[in-house]
């Protein structure tokens, strides 16, 4: 047994020995591996400044904002005829059309006002053919007075013939001298009567009556009540949603003029965007615009730039900023944009006030020479 473990103790010995004097094998060569990893190192940063000057050179074009609003016009809705409601036809938050009747005053007053108007313009047109009538005894009394002067005036000429021949004695002659200058007298306020009585039918006598001054005054009366009478049912101006109604009751007083509640035009969507004063560059209108509201996140709206602001927000503010301080410090300022909608889903309820994101589509993009002015402004 001992001369076997030694046999195979002699035979592990010369094996080891064997293996210690083979060459190695030969490992794989680390070179190219890394090649492949510099490679790889400088392709990275390449590639994202290769992007990144894609992007900025072809970018710029699409000027976007999420700080918009979506804008309808709202009416005051106020009654010009002051008065007791007796009924209303709204609810807050309704919908209504172009000319659907909103409230109504009581109309009883205003009744009464146009009855009296229209007896009063009854009466103007009798009072000119009453002035018509007068010119016409005017002409008559001075056509009699015009006889009676030709009259007096034969009488005074055969008289005064007499006297001459010595036939009548001379207190004749002074009796129809008395009469002549009384019948002149007489014709001269007859011919007065006539100017007077013309200048009563404005100088023109053959005047058609609703032509004459005391008829169009007495007409003029007569619409205002007339359309004082029409004011007491008030009608929606346009389509829109009746809003801080729910106060509004049969009985209340309203004076005339007083805002009453508002009315939202549903006809009339734009879109408030404030962008930075730096996207305004190529800004114009005209331009078209995506429109995205936060509530419908998954429509898209086309619309138009109709106008840009006159100044930024801060020029309009309450308070406006004093940039003259010493603790100024320059801020990007903001400068409204409206944005016309163009297309809109009637099914959607689209309100006043909504969140909104706007892209415009400027139509210019960065180019090279923007990277080559901002080197050059960096120098």
């Amino acid at each position: 047994m001992n001369a076997v473990a030694k046999v195979n103790e002699d035979s592990a010995k010369v094996e080891l020995a064997t293996a210690t004097q083979l060459p190695p094998a030969a490992a794989p060569a680390p070179a190219p591996k890394k090649r492949g990893r510099m490679v790889l190192m400088a392709a990275l940063p390449l590639a994202l400044v290769v992007g990144g000057g894609y992007f900025w050179v072809t970018g710029g074009r699409y000027q976007e904002t999420e700080n918009a609003n979506l804008r309808q016009a709202r009416v005051n809705i106020a009654s010009e005829a002051a008065g007791r409601i007796v009924k209303v036809d709204v609810a807050d938050n309704a919908a209504v059309k172009a000319g659907d009747v909103l409230f109504e005053v009581d109309p009883e007053p205003y009744r009464i006002a146009l009855a009296q108007a229209d007896a009063a313009l009854a009466a103007a047109r009798l009072n000119v053919e009453q002035l018509r009538a007068g010119y016409s005894q005017a002409v008559a009394q001075e056509r009699v007075a015009a006889s009676g002067l030709d009259y007096a005036q034969a009488q005074f000429d055969r008289s005064d013939g007499l006297v001459t021949k010595g036939v009548n004695t001379k207190s004749s002659l002074d009796e129809a001298r008395m009469d002549l200058d009384k019948a002149q007298e007489q014709h001269s306020a007859a011919v007065q009567g006539i100017v007077s009585a013309k200048a009563a039918l404005g100088g023109n006598p053959e005047i058609e009556a609703d032509q004459h001054p005391t008829v169009l005054s007495a007409l003029a009366a007569r619409d205002k009540a007339a359309f004082d009478l029409a004011q007491t049912t008030v009608r929606a101006p346009a389509d829109g949603v009746v809003s801080q109604a729910a106060s509004f009751k049969i009985g209340q007083y309203v004076g005339a003029g007083t805002a009453l509640f508002s009315l939202v035009e549903t006809g009339d969507t734009w879109v408030e965007a404030n962008f930075k004063e730096t996207q305004l560059t190529h800004m114009k209108p005209g331009q078209e615009a995506e429109i995205v509201l936060d509530t419908y996140p998954d429509r898209t709206f086309r619309g138009t730039v109709e106008a840009i602001g006159a100044g930024t927000g801060a020029e309009f503010s309450l308070l406006p900023a004093q940039n003259a301080t010493g603790n100024w410090v320059k801020v990007t300022q903001r400068i409204p944009v409206r944005v016309k909608v163009d297309t809109a889903d009637g099914g959607l309820a689209m309100r006043t006030g909504m969140s909104a994101t706007v892209s415009i589509d400027t139509g210019v993009s960065r180019g090279f020479g923007s990277i080559f002015g901002h080197a050059v402004a960096a120098e």
